[in-house]
């Protein structure tokens, strides 16, 4: 058997325990997952994925479940209480500078 070496790391719990659920399922031990992902590091001579923020769309009413949306009307009925309000040109400027809209 080869000689091995530790890896001690820090991650939050949920993933841990969310990732380990996953590789349950695949019947992969953590200590192999991190091994992989060690030799993919060496072989790809970097990260082996792409790493780039997410898009920055705005959210589409049909992808919100009823409790999203009235959470969502509460907080702006929240914001015209508060005076946090602003023109619909200002709103329109931006949304074609972020979104492309």
């Amino acid at each position: 058997m080869a000689r091995t070496a530790n890896v001690f790391t820090r991650v939050e719990p949920s993933i841990k325990e969310q990732a380990e659920e996953v590789l349950d399922q695949l019947g992969i031990p953590m200590s192999n997952a991190v091994g992989m992902f060690l030799r993919q590091v060496v072989l790809h001579r970097g990260i082996p994925f792409e790493m780039k923020l997410p898009v920055n769309a705005p959210t589409a009413f049909g992808s919100l479940t009823r409790e999203q949306f009235d959470t969502e009307i509460s907080k702006g009925i929240s914001d015209i209480k508060d005076g946090r309000v602003y023109s619909v040109d200002s709103i329109e400027e931006e949304m074609k500078r972020d979104f492309g809209v």
